[in-house]
């Protein structure tokens, strides 16, 4: 069943009322074939229409689907011989941020992101995404050994921000995703990163400093969250619609001013209606850009890496 957000209730309504032809025709075998038809294409029609006309608020909305695919899930669909590494070798294992070597398309990889988890569970265990400084220090350790062995890393960010609790702050939070973001910068290796849902402050940053940085079609990228730039503003959350629109939070507006370097369609309906056709998409976008900086030397990565960020907003 998919959960649907509330700008799509007219879709809802029609597929609503497609599932209950179809019961009517497998119950009392009345041939509604033709309705049904019509109907599916109705929906198809207004389903693609909805979403090429989003709001940035809708488009946040999209990125924060509780069915969007997640870091297992492009695992699951997009790699191969995935092997997890755990560990920070100094306090704990953050499942919040998860990593290991891979394979794409036959290509050795390392692989790092953020795991929101798909029900309470799963959320809980994996703390909804929200990396504490183990799990910055364990990107850290899991890039430096890709370094080490000349594998091209590949990132994966969806995070609403890195967790905020005293206790996170105790054991240095800040300095974490400093490093970590320092350690992106510098490795001699190339590196892909994808805002695949959310990309919520240093906390998505700080695994996103990459000499490629690709953009899932509906995710959104943003210094704080719109509810969070409202409540300063403002001084309400409910103003969230117009700080979305004005922070430019979406692929489009931050392809526009070269924050990231390309937007990778997602299944019509968003990603989370075809979790598989999203993850193919994706794996080819990023076979596609380590292919164009294979044979680079570790200066010149780095040099091409440092350049990009600079040019930001020049």
């Amino acid at each position: 069943m998919i959960s649907y957000l509330d700008f799509e209730k007219p879709v809802a309504a029609l597929e609503e009322r497609i599932a209950q032809l179809r019961s009517v025709n497998a119950l009392h075998d009345v041939d509604v074939a033709s309705e049904i038809g019509r109907l599916e294409s109705k929906s198809a029609e207004l389903l693609a229409s909805t979403y090429a006309s989003l709001s940035p608020w809708q488009k946040t909305q999209v990125a924060r689907h509780p069915q969007r695919p997640h870091f297992r899930d492009y695992v699951a669909h997009a790699f191969t011989d995935f092997m997890p590494l755990g560990g920070d070798r100094l306090y704990a294992d953050d499942l919040a941020i998860m990593g290991g070597f891979a394979r794409l398309n036959g290509r050795r990889v390392m692989l790092i992101g953020h795991e929101k988890g798909h029900d309470t569970k799963t959320r809980i265990a994996h703390n909804f995404g929200m990396g504490k400084p183990e799990g910055y220090r364990k990107a850290i350790r899991l890039m430096e050994l890709a370094s080490r062995f000349g594998l091209p890393v590949v990132t994966l960010v969806d995070t609403s921000g890195a967790f905020p609790g005293i206790e996170a702050e105790e054991r240095g939070q800040a300095e974490a995703i400093a490093r970590a973001t320092e350690a992106c910068l510098a490795i001699g290796v190339p590196m892909v990163a994808a805002i695949v849902g959310e990309g919520g402050s240093g906390g998505a940053v700080a695994l996103a400093s990459a000499n490629r940085v690709l953009m899932m079609e509906h995710a959104v990228y943003s210094v704080i969250s719109p509810e969070g730039c409202a409540s300063i503003l403002w001084r309400t959350s409910e103003k969230a619609p117009e700080a979305a629109q004005a922070m430019k939070v979406t692929a489009q507006d931050l392809k526009r001013i070269n924050v990231i370097d390309r937007i990778v369609k997602e299944p019509v309906g968003g990603a989370h209606r075809d979790p598989a056709g999203a993850a193919k998409m994706l794996g080819a976008a990023l076979g596609e850009e380590l292919d164009a900086m294979a044979g680079k030397s570790a200066d010149q990565l780095v040099a091409a890496r440092e350049a990009r960020f600079l040019a930001i907003g020049g």
